[in-house]
């Protein structure tokens, strides 16, 4: 689950890792009033209006923009809430922004002494250790820095059994270049986004830029933070984040379902039980010829409700040329689904792409029997390459 920036900078300061500081706005009026607290409480002269959506590059789409008073901020909150926000990683459709943050301006005039870092701490899948990468080349995309600069990019692996270690804390604020109060303040700020990675059972905190002031203060001026969907019944509080105005439509409502979506790009819808066939199914897709739509796990226990949930999902989906139900009868017996599938289509009513069912396992042939006998426009198969024919030839 995605959290928006405002969200990630109070879990971070919950844990005593110094933030740019900012509030809340979801109006002009609010803005103006926002900014006034940040003149009174923090001495600031310049805003900073920054888009909260669930996506980074905001800056290069024009939504995090410089206001140079109170009233300027007031009227460029006003630009950009309401406005469909492109960056490099919404696609080209965007996303509207419904709230900014109004923050105070770190950098300060004509200030020559700052410095901007990248700090980012995930979990190395290959040694199931978190890892912190980080380089001295902040402000930018951390994409860039591996192609221009790729000696610029440093890692820090975590033992799990003991922790981040102060020498750790130490080997990272030197390998930045800092020293004296802020190869101190480093550390500190290191220990504490750890603290808030670990709390939250995140799968990724990203700080870009971490900024060294001249008065060698270390603060996060933005937040990435992604947390683990299966570790959110231990926090009801960070579940309460979640804003599904900025999630995918199509992929909440399969959540109502209880299914796993995940939309694609191709032109082939397919339903699946077990992430695993899901995946080889999405191969054999590709190997005939097609692309795949999306990926859809209905669990091991498919029954007409998901399979007929799932049939609407696939089908909101204007690129979806044909269907492939592809169901291993495990734990559920095939032929269950077979008239699962036969009463979802009889509920959804005219289907106008082929649907091909690839039913394998506990009473495979009799579901192959009910599907054939249906006397709906289902092709079914039993074996992979059956399915495979099928799909290259209602793709032709």
């Amino acid at each position: 689950m995605n959290v928006h920036e405002f969200q990630g900078k109070s879990l971070l300061k919950a844990n005593n890792v110094d933030i740019q500081e900012g509030f809340v706005a979801e109006t002009s009026e609010q803005a103006i009033m926002v900014a006034e607290q940040l003149k009174e409480k923090f001495g600031s002269e310049f805003f900073v209006v920054k888009a909260q959506i669930h996506a980074g590059g905001r800056g290069k789409g024009g939504g995090v923009k410089l206001a140079k008073s109170i009233e300027e901020a007031g009227r460029i909150t006003g630009q950009i809430l309401g406005m469909q926000l492109v960056t490099p990683q919404t696609g080209p459709e965007g996303k509207k922004v419904n709230k900014v943050i109004i923050a105070q301006d770190v950098y300060y005039k004509g200030d020559s002494k700052t410095e901007e870092f990248y700090i980012s701490i995930l979990l190395n899948r290959n040694t199931g250790r978190n890892i912190f990468m980080f380089s001295p080349e902040g402000g930018m995309s951390i994409e860039e820095v591996a192609e221009k600069s790729p000696d610029l990019i440093f890692t820090e692996e975590i033992n799990p059994g003991i922790g981040l270690q102060q020498f750790q804390t130490r080997d990272i604020a030197f390998k930045l270049g800092l020293k004296g109060i802020a190869f101190k303040n480093m550390q500190k700020f290191l220990e504490g986004i750890y603290e808030t990675y670990i709390s939250c059972d995140a799968q990724l905190l990203e700080i870009n830029p971490v900024l060294k002031t001249s008065d060698d203060r270390v603060l996060a001026v933005d937040c990435k933070l992604v947390l683990d969907d299966n570790a959110l019944f231990r926090h009801p509080e960070l579940l309460a984040m979640r804003d599904i105005n900025e999630e995918d439509p199509t992929e909440v409502e399969a959540g109502k379902h209880n299914l796993n979506f995940v939309k694609l790009d191709g032109n082939v819808g397919c339903m699946v039980n077990g992430a695993g066939l899901a995946m080889a199914t999405m191969d054999i897709i590709k190997l005939s010829g097609g692309s795949p739509a999306n990926f859809l796990d209905v669990g091991g226990s498919a029954n007409p409700k998901t399979v007929e949930a799932g049939f609407r999902i696939i089908l909101k989906d204007p690129a979806v040329k044909a269907i492939l139900i592809n169901i291993f009868g495990g734990i559920v017996r095939c032929d269950r689904v077979a008239n699962g599938v036969v009463e979802a289509y009889k509920s959804i009513g005219e289907i106008k792409v082929p649907v091909i069912v690839r039913l394998q396992g506990t009473n495979a042939e009799e579901a192959k029997k009910i599907i054939d006998n249906s006397g709906l426009a289902v092709l079914s198969a039993i074996s992979f390459r059956e399915a495979a024919d099928l799909v290259t030839k209602v793709l032709s």
